[in-house]
């Protein structure tokens, strides 16, 4: 049985990266593991990972599931990260990020139909 999961996204600057993600989080991050590698831990088993690997950079997707999808959309704008605005997607509604180096984050309203 899984017990856990690290999203990972790959930057080509973790510096750079890590101004971007402590936005979207709202808070610096829980750990540094090792050098070039960050994470935010976000409940019990579960976080996201920043590593510096600039040959993969900018081909990662995380979908995070948020309680308030029009909170957090005002909050990020507020905080400088751009973004279209909540939009239907996927039986949800969702909020479209993209990181400096062209990653993927989508919030998303909770899941209509997901078992947990």
């Amino acid at each position: 049985m899984f017990t856990g999961m690290l999203g990972n996204c790959t930057v080509s600057d973790v510096a750079r990266a890590e101004n971007w993600y402590a936005r979207v989080f709202g808070r610096a991050p829980d750990a540094r593991p090792m050098d070039g590698l960050i994470e935010w831990h976000l409940a019990p088993g579960f976080g996201v990972q920043v590593f510096a690997d600039p040959e993969r950079a900018g081909h990662s997707t995380v979908v995070l599931e948020v309680a308030d999808l029009d909170a957090q959309a005002e909050r990020l704008f507020a905080s400088g990260i751009e973004h279209q605005g909540p939009q239907p997607g996927g039986g949800a509604r969702i909020l479209q990020l993209q990181d400096p180096d062209g990653n993927r984050m989508v919030l998303a309203s909770p899941l209509v139909g997901l078992s947990r």
